[in-house]
């Protein structure tokens, strides 16, 4: 079974070179003492802090420097581009109108990332 992701899960993005940390939108409920997400919690910086260093060639900055740097991969500092919900969450379980967020739940950056939670923040509060 799922484990309910909550502020403080750790994330990791497939383009990015740091972890992250989420931070979920409150809402009435709490998920091992900590409010609990769900599928809309993808709003940049609010929601998903940076990954440090951004190495996607697909993310115009990182293309501009590498460019500028005769075509050697350059990382830059990375600004999530999420533009839509993560996927799929828990159906079965709503929370404030939307699927809660589980940690087998991925969520796609527009610089061709992708999104993972590594550890959900909590262990308690399993979801289907």
């Amino acid at each position: 079974m799922a484990i309910q992701t909550c502020t403080g899960a750790q994330l990791r993005c497939s383009m990015g070179l740091a972890p992250a940390v989420f931070n979920a939108t409150p809402k009435p409920l709490l998920a091992g003492g900590k409010p609990a997400g769900n599928i809309q919690d993808f709003v940049p910086i609010l929601n998903i802090a940076p990954f440090g260093l951004c190495r996607s060639p697909a993310n115009p900055v990182v293309a501009a420097a590498t460019a500028a740097n005769l075509g050697t991969l350059t990382p830059m500092p990375c600004v999530p581009a999420t533009v839509a919900p993560w996927t799929p969450g828990a159906p079965m379980v709503q929370l404030a109108g939307s699927p809660a967020l589980n940690n087998s739940s991925t969520l796609s950056c527009m610089w061709a990332g992708v999104i993972t939670i590594t550890d959900p923040g909590q262990a308690v509060v399993q979801v289907g």
